[in-house]
């Protein structure tokens, strides 16, 4: 699976150093996202949590860039107020920029739980998509993300499935 992984960011990579420079409007080249995040985590027994999720995409070509994502949900889990902290990162396609835009990214790096004393850290991966639409020049409202994050909390592998709108600024 991780060879895998490996391989689709090299082969995204190495077509976004190939591929012919297109003009690029310098003000687009950082954008900023906050959004609202609701996880159905599937724990034992599973449980829905809510949260925010804010994240940032340097681009590097008009239709790709390096993201990271930093998100944190809360809720019980188990009778016990829980947290979730998400820490991703990792290449983003783009259509690129219309009054429509669909992206999808495919991200890895770490969570940590940690609710009534217990805290687990754990390697984690984030496969997403989703659809921008453009409010005014410099935002856009992220109309959905949908994400397969997948943790192995307390050495058990989870497939949570995470559903966020926010805001988005460029700069």
């Amino acid at each position: 699976m991780l060879r895998k992984l490996c391989l689709l960011v090299l082969f995204g990579l190495m077509c976004g150093a190939l591929a012919p420079a297109r003009a690029q409007d310098p003000s687009d080249k950082i954008e900023l996202s906050g959004e609202y995040a609701y996880m159905h985590f599937k724990s034992s027994p599973s449980v829905n949590l809510n949260g925010l999720d804010f994240s940032g995409q340097y681009k590097l070509r008009n239709w790709l860039g390096v993201a990271a994502d930093l998100g944190g949900e809360l809720g019980n889990v188990g009778g016990v107020n829980s947290r979730l902290y998400t820490y991703l990162f990792g290449p983003q396609v783009c259509w690129p920029r219309g009054r429509i835009s669909p992206f999808a990214h495919v991200l890895v790096g770490a969570a940590y739980f940690t609710g009534g004393g217990y805290a687990s850290k754990s390697l984690a991966s984030g496969f997403g998509l989703g659809v921008d639409a453009k409010i005014k020049a410099r935002w856009s409202w992220r109309i959905i993300e949908a994400d397969i994050i997948q943790t192995r909390v307390g050495g058990l592998a989870e497939h949570n499935t995470r559903i966020g709108t926010g805001i988005i600024y460029r700069f």
